[in-house]
């Protein structure tokens, strides 16, 4: 977020009116550092507190850990302030990737350790240990970074302060309303803007073959999305080794269709863009389908890939192997099937009646934004945490596929094709009374 961001931005008007004045513009910048510092140190001790508890740590344990993780976000933000300074980003890029890979090796040992693979144990005492160990080091460098960064606000350009600035008020629109799909079309046009160019690619096939190639040869020239997707199959593993039991499917589902939603783009254009849609000599089921089945072969390979967690790995099995694989199936499901409900999902209509809430009128279709994706994934695993049979749950994936693979109940679809079949039937009527003979009536005297 602070790579995104700034993490010191400012808007369009403070840029226009301050920034041309010859003042020093770091006392204007330095309370927006703090604030950044502030919540990087809130919500990354949240972070830590939620972890190092459902981690079964003690009481000592879990605050020392605590104070470790927002002293360490705070630090890294204040690096991330520092090179904004210097106009270097690559840097940041490289300390996210060794955070990530560093967060996937922890999650790898926790999964190690729980199952019996690698046994080792840690006293409390050298768990606190590390953790202030970490907190001294945190420490040295938030304050380090918090100097040079204070050092360099007078010398971060405009343009750099009022992208941030930009990105922010044009995210507010999409937020107010709670359209988060949007919000991720205004961040994936920013990265493009970053990346600059890429070489065109001809397209191959014909028909619907086409639509689906284009999709491979976009997860060929852009693969960052496949090594989050590969990064996900530790989810339902860890889940396990933390006893969450039968919370294990519904939080991968979750996991996955935010891992699944980078893949649908062909699918989020075309559901955005009816005019593009109707062009085609295609059925909205039909494209629908075209769009969806690279994303869908992820998903299958997920779900093998993640079989020996629902199965139980270690000492104890917890089901036997064909239960596993529905459960496998039935979570990769749920996750696939929630990032079409959330890419494919259209706009608030704010021509329909409004519901009176506390907050104000609002479109009843605004509400429901909130559950874009996790009213499918509820739907489907629903019936995995009440212990019911898989069956069940593949019986509703199958249903919920259908429904959005048809585009959904939408009023002026349904309008257009009342419209359409009507005038198919006149037209069916004016060619056959153009068809039907003629009689001649005889005259008789």
């Amino acid at each position: 977020v602070s790579r995104i961001f700034g993490p010191v931005l400012a808007s369009a008007a403070e840029g226009f009116w301050l920034f041309d004045a010859p003042v020093d513009r770091s006392r204007f910048l330095r309370k927006r550092l703090r604030i950044a510092e502030i919540v990087s140190l809130v919500g990354g001790a949240i972070a830590g507190a939620l972890v190092s508890a459902l981690s079964g740590l003690s009481g000592r344990a879990i605050i020392a850990w605590t104070v470790a993780t927002g002293l360490s976000a705070a630090a890294l933000v204040a690096f991330a302030a520092a090179e904004q300074g210097a106009e270097r980003v690559r840097t940041v890029r490289v300390l996210q990737s060794v955070a990530m890979v560093l967060a996937g090796l922890l999650l790898l040992a926790l999964v190690s350790t729980a199952t019996g693979w690698y046994p080792m144990s840690i006293s409390t005492e050298l768990s606190v240990l590390i953790a202030w160990s970490v907190v001294a080091g945190a420490a040295l460098v938030l304050i380090v970074a918090l100097v040079v960064a204070n050092g360099r606000l007078n010398s971060i350009r405009r343009a750099r302060l009022m992208s941030g600035g930009s990105l922010v008020s044009g995210m507010q629109g999409a937020a107010f309303a709670l359209d988060f799909a949007l919000i991720r079309d205004i961040l994936q046009e920013r990265e493009a803007v970053e990346r600059g160019q890429v070489r065109a690619t001809r397209g191959r096939g014909m028909g619907l073959h086409a639509l689906v190639w284009r999709d491979v040869q976009r997860l060929l020239r852009f693969p960052k999305p496949l090594v989050t997707l590969a990064a996900t199959i530790v989810v339902p593993y860890a889940l396990q080794a933390l006893g969450l039991g039968r919370l294990t499917s519904p939080l991968s589902a979750l996991v996955l269709v935010a891992a699944m939603v980078p893949f649908f783009t062909s699918l989020r254009v075309l559901s955005r863009t009816k005019g593009l849609m109707r062009m085609m000599p295609f059925t909205t089921s039909q494209v629908r389908t075209a769009a969806s089945i690279v994303p869908a072969i992820l998903a299958l390979v997920w779900a093998l890939a993640t079989i020996p967690a629902f199965h139980g790995i270690g000492d104890a099995a917890r089901m036997d192997w064909f239960h596993a694989v529905l459960y496998a199936l039935v979570t990769a499901a749920a996750g696939f099937i929630g990032a079409i409900r959330w890419v494919s999902a259209k706009p608030a209509d704010y021509s329909t009646p409004m519901v009176a809430t506390q907050a104000g009128a609002m479109p009843p279709s605004l509400m429901f934004n909130l559950l874009r994706g996790l009213d499918m994934v509820a739907l489907i695993t629903i019936w995995l945490v009440l212990g019911l049979s898989p069956w069940i749950g593949v019986v509703a994936a199958i249903l919920a596929y259908s429904f959005l693979r048809m585009g959904g109940l939408d009023q002026q679809e349904l309008q257009q094709m009342q419209e359409e079949s009507r005038r198919q039937l006149a037209e069916q009527k004016r060619i056959a009374q153009n068809e039907r003979p003629v009689r001649k009536k005889v005259v008789r005297r």
